[in-house]
């Protein structure tokens, strides 16, 4: 019986081997027009690719160029930083050896009165100006990504 039972065994084995081998599933024919969708829509998929990774490519080359000129404007804006801030220490330095060559009170006060002056119009102008440097810095750093969003944005 043990010799029935293994040769049924392996007859069923070499059923199953048959029946899920290549040669004995038939061959499935894909029918033309499911073909040719498939093929329409693997192209369609090639060219959103293409022009998805050409906005990308367009997107992180406007970001480079974004933040070089936002680099080079903030190198700009702090050395007028700096240069604004020698000024007034300059002015400052210049008012108090001034003050100290006063011979009386009515002079001092004289003084102090146009050093204040003086230094409100300078620093109203140094004001300005770093506001009109800050303003162009960020337009300019801008402008990149601006006109590459411009050139990817589809038209309707």
């Amino acid at each position: 019986m043990n010799d029935t039972f293994i040769k049924a065994y392996q007859d069923q084995i070499e059923a199953a081997k048959k029946a899920f081998s290549t040669h004995a599933v038939p061959a499935v024919e894909v029918p033309p027009a499911v073909r040719e969708i498939a093929e329409k829509g693997l192209a369609a998929y090639r060219e959103n690719y293409g022009k998805l990774k050409s906005a990308a490519e367009q997107v992180n080359s406007a970001l480079e160029e974004s933040a070089t000129t936002a680099s080079k404007g903030v190198a700009q804006y702090n050395a007028k930083v700096l240069e604004a801030v020698q000024s007034n220490v300059n002015s400052a330095f210049d008012y108090f050896n001034s003050l100290l060559t006063a011979k009386t009170l009515a002079e001092a006060v004289e003084l102090s009165t146009g050093h204040v002056r003086k230094q409100f119009e300078t620093l109203t102008g140094q004001a300005k100006d770093l506001s009109a440097l800050a303003q162009k810095v960020a337009a300019d750093s801008s402008e990149p990504i601006k006109s590459s969003v411009e050139k990817i944005r589809p038209t309707a």
